[in-house]
């Protein structure tokens, strides 16, 4: 049985909440220094900025910084700092529900990405939790998207991680949102909608085809008022967007949902009308403890406070109903 490679811990640390770059090099002599290999593997950088990494001692073996002819070794780990893209803060705070030794339980905001992802790297909920709270080992038990508000929850240490990812692996975390769409009277609720999810990789909107459902959510309406409804939804799958598609089928889409049932490109500072959609708790049993656990969102959906101040681009309410500073 092949002996399984031990990867050595990082020489750096984070910077602003973000782990380094970690590369091991191939088993192979085709280069003759680690910089001709960065050359051919870093392909969209610039030969100069490898070296001038090199120069400044930048890129890290586990013994220290290279030199900027360091040999090439077969099978040998690599450690570097990305440049981080350019990213307009998100000017809502990120509210710890709960923390203890094991979990971190954290309010989300609207428009704050859960991890690093494409463009969205520090301005995220992680590395903000890291570095706020001083936990460079914090990790997602589950990812919530981008533009849905509420509940989500982080473990703080990598040994208690798996067990936690496997509680939503294994549906067994009860999850509740909150939504604010168009009421349609003609529409009989309560109901549980059962669809085939596609998500292609790439496509932003994820669509329903014909075939065995993958996908099931149930749908209520809580109240309504002057045209809008308030609902609540249960989703007893994950697939990608599905709420947000569910609903869109209905008839009745998410207020401020850039995607269903039109894809539309907000501006990235555009924070006026955000999605509303709402994790409004989370409830399951403990793997580590084997206690009941609740726990739930402080925010609202301003659609429904204000649909008029929603609707003229006032932005989303903090938890407490706080408006975003700056």
């Amino acid at each position: 049985m092949r002996r399984r490679r031990t990867v050595p811990p990082s020489p750096l640390p984070q910077r602003h909440g973000i782990d380094p770059v970690r590369l091991r090099l191939p088993e192979d002599d085709r280069w003759e220094t680690v910089r001709d290999h960065l050359v051919d593997r870093l392909s969209a950088v610039e030969p100069a900025l490898v070296d001038t990494m090199l120069r400044e001692g930048a890129v890290w073996c586990a013994d220290g910084p290279l030199a900027p002819g360091a040999p090439y070794r077969p099978g040998a780990y690599l450690w570097f700092h990305r440049e981080l893209p350019d990213e307009v803060p998100v000017p809502y705070a990120v509210e710890v529900l709960y923390r203890d030794d094991v979990l971190v339980v954290a309010d989300k905001p609207h428009f704050l990405a859960t991890t690093p992802r494409g463009r969205h790297v520090t301005e995220t909920a992680l590395a903000r939790l890291r570095r706020d709270l001083g936990l460079p080992e914090l990790s997602p038990a589950h990812r919530l998207d981008r533009l849905t508000a509420g509940v989500v929850m982080f473990t703080v240490r990598p040994e208690h991680r798996a067990a936690y990812q496997g509680l939503f692996q294994d549906r067994r975390v009860h999850k509740e949102y909150e939504a604010v769409a168009p009421h349609d009277p003609g529409l009989e609720l309560p109901r549980t909608v059962r669809s085939r999810i596609v998500k292609e990789r790439g496509v932003i909107a994820a669509r329903e085809v014909p075939g065995e459902p993958d996908s099931a959510s149930r749908i209520e309406l809580v109240e309504h008022r002057g045209g809008l409804g308030r609902y609540r939804l249960v989703p007893m799958t994950g697939r990608t967007h599905q709420l947000r598609l569910h609903m869109s089928s209905l008839g009745v889409p998410l207020l401020g949902d850039p995607v269903y049932p039109a894809v539309t490109d907000p501006a990235p500072d555009d924070f006026g009308r955000p999605l509303q959609l709402l994790s409004r708790s989370l409830e399951f049993t403990d793997p580590v403890t084997g206690r009941a656990r609740r726990f739930t969102s402080h925010r609202r959906l301003s659609a429904w406070d204000s649909h008029q101040e929603w609707a003229a681009g006032g932005g989303a309410r903090e938890a407490g109903g706080a408006r975003p500073s700056g």
